[in-house]
């Protein structure tokens, strides 16, 4: 087991020269054959024997996801973060008593959470901020979701977007640049159901644009309906019959002021 643990020591260090020197598609590679030789750990999640070189199995096996984790953001592939964060998440749960606190967990935690919200996730986000120890809500990274949860919930947008400036990891600004793309659609949508039309200039503001270019290319990607003539944005609204419906106001008000009277009587 010795041997074995060596020489995925040493496939570990060529993997983080790679990292080092951002070849990610080496570090793709070295980490599929990484991955292959954690299997014949047999103190690793979930069967936890416990063997000679158990300590330095888990503690391996966990810089080893943490460090996929952390290229899966530099790969922008979000359905690879959570395969691995799935994957880590038992050494940060189950280990207490076994191995040392990894000094990136809270980071890691903070950037799941993070990137819940950016998915727009939220039931999970509040399930997983509520699994963590109390001493977890008073770290930077947490508490820098926590607030951008906040924000983007009491529409705050201007404070989710100036987030953006001080992350306290440099993995969040790929997140973070997402979350300004959903903050954005969600003034869209919006401004679609609240507006006609708005200026251009109205426009920019409203969907943090400094020059019209952005909120031109902005346009033509993501809302290809809209149309930008004579200074102004217009949206196309489409109606739907089955769901837009007059509500029979003065009916109802009556039928309520009967109800009202008969119960009067009653009493």
């Amino acid at each position: 087991m010795e041997a074995k643990l060596a020489d995925a020591t040493r496939l570990f260090q060529k993997f983080k020269a790679a990292f080092q020197q951002n070849d990610l598609e080496t570090c793709s590679n070295l980490l599929s054959q990484l991955k292959v030789k954690l299997t014949e750990f047999p103190a690793l999640p979930p069967l936890y024997k416990q063997t000679p070189t158990a300590i330095q199995e888990l503690l391996l096996a966990m810089d080893i996801f943490e460090h996929a984790i952390v290229l899966s953001v530099k790969m922008e592939d979000q359905d690879a973060f959570e395969r691995h964060f799935l994957q880590v998440k038992p050494f940060y749960t189950d280990t207490r008593g076994l191995i040392p606190q990894s000094q990136e967990e809270y980071s890691i935690l903070g950037l799941n959470l993070l990137r819940l919200l950016v998915q727009n996730r939220i039931a999970e986000f509040h399930t997983e901020l509520e699994l963590l120890p109390s001493e977890a809500h008073e770290h930077p990274c947490i508490k820098h979701a926590v607030e951008l949860e906040q924000s983007f919930m009491e529409g705050a947008y201007n404070r989710v977007l100036s987030a953006r400036q001080a992350v306290p990891h440099e993995t969040y600004v790929y997140f973070m640049d997402l979350l300004a793309k959903t903050v954005r659609d969600e003034i869209a949508g919006c401004s679609e159901k609240a507006y006609d039309f708005l200026t251009v200039a109205d426009a920019k503001k409203i969907l943090m644009f400094s020059t019209d270019r952005e909120l031109q290319e902005y346009a033509t990607e993501e809302h290809p309906d809209w149309e930008i003539r004579n200074g102004c944005v217009y949206f196309q609204k489409v109606k739907d019959s089955a769901t837009c419906k007059e509500i029979p106001s003065l009916q109802l008000i009556n039928q309520t002021l009967g109800y009202a009277t008969e119960l009067e009587r009653i009493v």
